[in-house]
């Protein structure tokens, strides 16, 4: 069981949602702790392939948190499966869309949870799953409107 989940219903087809959300050059875009996202080795820097690795760069309060993640599972235009590799607070995320009204409108879901490794034992329950249970909810509603506000 994760640690937060939480949906939102755009209106845009399953497929525009999970090409904007698996295209890492979007990620800061939406997801307001984000300050940088660079690939890993021969990674794209553009949509995702399994087994692509990033480092992404997250400030939560004063602090820095770069954590390196890789594609675990892809099945567009319905999941997508990420997981931190290194550092003290490993992130794991999974999201889905599913098709709403014959497939014109979707409801993405967020699965996060995080694992500490050495003080991350302390920081990801006191620090990282309280301010993530906080941001996500705002970034999906950003990832909304972005899409809503640009049918393109």
């Amino acid at each position: 069981m994760s640690a937060i989940k939480e949906s939102v219903d755009i209106s845009r087809r399953p497929e525009d949602v999970y090409s904007y959300v698996t295209d890492l050059s979007h990620l800061a875009e939406w997801q307001e702790s984000v300050i940088s996202v660079e690939p890993v080795g021969d990674a794209p820097s553009g949509p995702m392939t399994v087994g692509s690795r990033m480092r992404i760069t997250r400030r939560i309060g004063r602090r820095e948190f770069p954590m390196t993640m890789e594609v675990a599972e892809l099945d567009p235009p319905r999941s997508w499966h990420m997981r931190g590799i290194d550092g003290p607070v490993r992130g794991d995320v999974h999201g889905s869309i599913e098709p709403l009204d014959d497939g014109t409108r979707s409801r993405m879901t967020i699965d996060l949870d995080f694992e500490g490794h050495g003080m991350g034992h302390l920081l990801a329950p006191l620090v990282v799953r309280p301010h993530a249970r906080k941001e996500v909810p705002r970034d999906e509603q950003t990832l909304k409107n972005l899409l809503e506000s640009n049918p393109g």
